[in-house]
């Protein structure tokens, strides 16, 4: 994966050299257009509905560059189409909005290659077969099966148009996994290194409201075994804890393009109860995200988030703590320094200039490939960045002194609707530097 992903970089900066086209053209003929009649075309496979109800503008509505350049970002950020163009036009007295796409390949199989927690001793692979798209209604099928470190086999199933007309939405996840402990404090009481081999499925039901709301029911089961019986390193009274959980999420999300906003606000609400006091087991988990993007000068984006986690109840397990400096990580001490508690707390604030705002990357020479795997969306983004993050057990209180913070600066390049992936340079308030990779936007 990391090699396909340098590969593809070095190609994109290539073609981009000989004939990529910036700020591609997305909008074409006259401003503030009221329009008439809404066309699709290019869509062989995806169904209509699923690209009008990502549109804020409808039939009666008056078009603009500004909303036009929003609304194909958030059909981009359905993540099935290498092209989105959006062009009005008029025609026998009437104006028009054409909607061109160009998919993208739906089916096919990922090679995993990654490195657990960022540490190139917790080497993991496999591979993944994924149908995105299905039925051309945005169905995603994904299967998984990994080795190495923390050997897995998943599977994923969402269905964002479960009920079309009640904006209904299904998920289903199914995951075995045998996990090394990540707890500090677990480590300690047990006298050494274990691991906990678990099952997790979990069924999710959502609703969507308008545009930017959606409200989400789950519900689950855990299954985790332990080699042995310590109280914190298991829920219950046995070296198997059964969890049932049940939750409830609010998301509100505007942001323009999802997979790297440059507009918009997000936010995200969650509380999961576990347990229900069978088998003794009886705590709760809550997250809160929230992110805002913003323009400035119509050039720079800045943008700011905080995230925390809560836990508590009767006994939280060291495998249900808060951790910062795995999934959640502050640069600067990316490659260790981890902290964990029952609660959490993550701050970002970053500056993005888009040095290549957009370029189209065409491909269509390589011999055999499918035309729809040879096409991308290209965008190169300066950064300056600054993050900060602690944990604190229950009844602690939050001291400054405890918060890891780290700043820097980075490129990231977004090889859209594929891939993203980050260089960075980090300084932390200990004066230690680090270069860091990863893949993804920070947030």
């Amino acid at each position: 994966m990391l090699f396909f992903i340098i590969i593809t970089c070095f190609f994109s900066f290539i073609s981009y050299s000989l004939h990529a086209q910036t700020d591609t053209l997305f909008y074409q003929g006259n401003y503030n257009v009221v329009i008439d009649s809404i066309q699709i075309t290019g869509n062989q496979t995806t169904k209509d509905f699923v690209i009008l109800r990502e549109l804020t503008v409808g039939i009666g509505d008056t078009l603009t560059n500004k909303i036009a350049s929003y609304d194909r970002e958030r059909i981009y950020s359905l993540r099935i189409f290498n092209v989105v163009e959006l062009k009005p036009y008029r025609y026998e007295g009437k104006n028009y909005l054409l909607i061109n796409v160009e998919e993208s390949w739906y089916i096919y199989p990922l090679p995993i290659f990654y490195l657990k927690d960022k540490d190139w001793s917790k080497i993991s692979y496999g591979v993944a077969l994924s149908w995105l798209n299905f039925r051309g209604r945005n169905e995603r099928i994904t299967g998984l099966a990994t080795f190495g470190y923390d050997p897995s086999f998943g599977f994923t199933y969402f269905n964002p148009n479960l009920s079309y007309d009640e904006n209904l939405n299904f998920q289903a996840n199914l995951a075995y996994t045998t996990v090394n402990n990540r707890s500090i404090q677990a480590e300690y009481l047990s006298g050494s290194q274990f691991e906990q081999e678990t099952f997790v499925s979990r069924i999710q039901i959502g609703k969507r409201f308008g545009n930017y709301h959606w409200l989400y029911l789950n519900t689950g089961f855990d299954y985790i075994e332990t080699p042995f019986y310590i109280e914190g390193i298991n829920a219950s009274d046995s070296r198997i804890d059964r969890t049932v959980i049940t939750g409830l999420s609010y998301v509100y999300d505007t942001r323009d393009l999802r997979l790297y906003a440059t507009e918009g606000l997000y936010s995200q609400v969650n509380f999961e109860y576990k347990g229900f006091d069978i088998d003794n087991i009886s705590y709760y988990v809550a997250d809160l995200d929230f992110r805002e993007y913003r323009k400035i000068a119509d050039t720079f984006t800045a943008k700011w988030r905080i995230t925390a986690r809560h836990t508590g109840g009767k006994l939280v397990p060291y495998y249900d703590y808060s951790y910062i400096g795995y999934g959640t990580r502050v640069r600067g001490y990316f490659y260790g320094d981890e902290q964990e508690g029952n609660d959490s707390f993550l701050g970002s604030v970053e500056l993005n200039y888009p040095i290549i705002n957009e370029a189209r990357i065409d491909l269509y020479f390589i011999p055999l490939l499918p035309r729809s795997l040879l096409s991308y969306r290209f965008s190169l983004i300066g950064e300056l960045f600054a993050d900060t993050g602690s944990t604190r057990d229950e009844g602690e209180p939050w001291t400054i002194r405890s918060f890891d913070s780290g700043y820097g600066t980075g490129l990231s390049f977004l090889i859209l609707p594929y891939f993203i992936c980050r260089f960075e340079f980090a300084i932390n308030d200990n004066a230690q530097t680090e270069w860091i990779f990863d893949l993804g936007a920070s947030f």
